[in-house]
């Protein structure tokens, strides 16, 4: 093995008799790294917002991540021309997250679409349903939680007959109406969905509790990477036994969700993705782009803003914990702006609130694009575009029609 050259590095006695003109000449780059802001906050006294914790004390390690998630967020996602995505992964609605954060991003503007696992949705149906959602304990037993009617998410703790039981029962009668007979993508089911619970929050007299209500009223479609995969999947194929003429067709969703980038960056604006957790729904988010450029051959290059909330680890090699440099590989961000994607190692029901509190501070709300209702007009952007580029005819020998 060839001996290590050391020539060039200086060495650090030497350089600590020199005076400060020589050692600038020796050590050139020696202020570039020590441009950062110097670590030496203001004793806290209790009364500082939270804006200032974030912005004055979260100074290093995953705090740092999270105060360059705010601030990214805020200072340049949260711009007019910018299409922002959120993905929800993990039980987050029954952990409330869904009343304190996620609804308020939605009523701000400061969130476009979404991608969220079944799951989440369908907890979310329990607030706007007015069904028992509580706190608990990780350390209840469970056979005796099983044995008194009761289900638990580590430590929320929900009725089993008069939660579950009882939202599956209206879900169903809702999934046989007949505006939902037909073939249709999660974002038209959710959105459907979300008008009942619109109404059943008026019902009961209560205000802002769901998200699919939240989402319907702010025209924010809600997509669902594995429809089957959750309680609402499981019962629509319930219902289907029955005859029932619902179909979920995952390539609605594909196709739209990947119009959104498109027309977004087509109209000379920019996209970006806030990532809470990993899982299908990220992988789902980001697909977009490398769907646009390796699918349909259309000529783009990768999302413009990146923030991750995440515990998994990249080197395990899961898409949980993939980096967004990993995902430059892939064509999903732009490799020209990864100073602008920020990975924070921390649990969401931490981070979502503090990134949702400093946003709502530090900003003012955005006119809602109200993605859902544009869905024609992308779709149609779509195919003009992908007919353009790889210049071919309908199957059928026909021409497209957009």
């Amino acid at each position: 093995m060839a001996r290590t050259e050391r020539a060039h590095i200086p060495n650090r006695e030497e350089v600590a008799d020199m005076p400060a003109w020589m050692k600038e000449q020796h050590c050139p780059s020696k202020k570039k790294y020590m441009s950062g802001k110097r670590i030496q906050p203001k004793n806290l006294n209790g009364k500082e917002k939270l804006t200032y914790i974030i912005d004055e004390c979260f100074l290093a390690y995953n705090s740092a991540r999270l105060k360059e998630a705010c601030q990214l967020f805020t200072d340049k996602m949260l711009g007019k021309d910018v299409t922002i995505g959120m993905t929800l992964t993990g039980a987050l609605t029954p952990a409330g997250l869904g009343c304190s954060s996620v609804i308020p991003l939605i009523k701000a503007g400061f969130v476009d679409w979404i991608v969220s696992t079944g799951a989440n949705l369908y907890h979310d149906m329990h607030f706007a349903l007015n069904y028992p959602v509580h706190t608990g304990s990780f350390r209840f037993d469970d056979v005796d939680l099983r044995n008194n009617d009761l289900v638990r998410i580590y430590d929320v703790v929900i009725p089993y007959s008069d939660g579950l039981m009882a939202t599956d029962e209206l879900l169903r009668d809702m999934l046989i109406q007949p505006e939902f007979q037909k073939e249709m993508g999660t974002a038209e089911l959710h959105y459907k969905l979300g008008k009942y619970c619109a109404e059943y929050e008026r019902k009961h007299k209560l205000k802002d509790v769901s998200v699919l209500a939240a989402a319907y009223r702010a025209g924010v479609p809600c997509y669902t990477s594995s429809p089957g995969d959750s309680t609402i999947g499981m019962n629509f194929a319930g219902v289907e036994l029955r005859g029932n003429k619902l179909r979920v067709n995952p390539s609605i969703d594909v196709n739209e969700t990947t119009s959104f980038v498109l027309a977004a960056k087509r109209a000379g604006g920019k996209t970006g993705v806030l990532l809470w957790g990993g899982g299908s729904p990220k992988n789902f988010m980001l697909q977009t782009e490398p769907q646009i450029q390796e699918v349909l051959r259309i000529n783009e290059v990768g999302q413009d803003y990146f923030i991750q909330v995440t515990d998994a680890r990249p080197d395990t090699g899961g898409l949980s914990g993939a980096t967004p440099g990993e995902a430059v590989s892939w064509g999903k961000v732009d490799p020209t702006k990864l100073p602008d994607a920020v990975v924070c190692y921390t649990d969401t029901t931490i981070a979502m609130p503090l990134l949702t509190h400093y946003a709502l501070a530090k900003h003012k709300p955005r006119k809602l694009k109200r993605l859902y209702d544009q869905r024609d007009k992308t779709m149609a952007l779509l195919k003009k575009e992908y007919f353009k580029h790889n210049k071919v005819k309908m199957l059928d020998g026909s021409d497209p029609v957009y």
